[in-house]
Parts: structure tokens; sequence; C-alpha cells
């Protein structure tokens, strides 16, 4: 018998660090919103920038100095998606789209997804994946 995962709120702070207006603390994000910062911030996490866990993240930064076409795309694919299976638990169903846009020098990334346990429709956010100097 499978065992069913029964989840509950999810809350991160915004990385941002903004104040909220009236109670003068962080931001908060909350559900869908924390879920999605943590992927894209999973993707953007390089391994063994993190101390006391150098396994987390994905390898896309090298890809990105490579050809911006179909071929590096679904090797980014790839990775984001082994990335989001092994680091992500509170998610299930991901479908990475990733295309490439040469002339940006950039490739956009869509993530679909359903979050475990909780009563919400399938989620989706895209951005912008480039190569900073």
């Amino acid at each position: 018998m499978a065992v069913q995962r029964i989840s509950r709120a999810f809350k991160d702070i915004s990385l941002s660090f903004d104040m909220h207006p009236v109670t003068k603390d962080i931001l908060v994000l909350k559900n869908e919103d924390a879920i999605r910062r943590s992927i894209r911030n999973l993707v953007q996490t390089i391994p063994t920038e993190r101390f006391f866990n150098p396994t987390i993240g994905a390898d896309v930064k090298t890809s990105l100095f490579d050809f911006v076409d179909f071929g590096t795309a679904s090797i980014l694919q790839k990775q984001i998606e082994i990335a989001i299976e092994n680091y992500e638990p509170r998610v299930e169903n991901p479908r990475i789209v990733v295309d490439p846009r040469p002339n940006l020098n950039a490739f956009e990334i869509t993530v679909t997804f359903t979050i475990v346990g909780l009563e919400v429709p399938r989620q989706q956010f895209s951005y912008i994946l480039e190569a900073t100097r």
C-alpha cells in the first residue's frame, strides 16, 4: 500500500529582504510562491556551492557557455529534471521545457509541477536563464 503524503502550509522568507509595510518583518513567501522560489534557487545553485550539502543543485551554469541550441537545451532540461526529482520532494510530475533564445544568448525555462498534498491547480512558472559575467 502506497503511503500518501499530506502536506501542510509551506513558508519561506523572501530573498529580497523587503520589509512588510505594517509589521516591519521580512516578507514571507507562502505555499506555491515558496515552492516556486525553492525550485528556482535549486536550479541556480551550483553543486559544491552550499557548504554543508555540496551535492545539492543543478550544474546548469557550465552549459550556459555552450552553444544556445536545442542540443544544449536538452542537456539543461535533463539536469533540471534530475535536480527537482532529487532535491524537491514537495512536488511531483515536473515537466521542464527549455527554449533556446540565441539572439539573447539565453534559455527560457518553463517549469510545470503538482504540489504534493495541497489542493491547488498544477503550477507553472517561467524565467530566463542566462550567463552572467
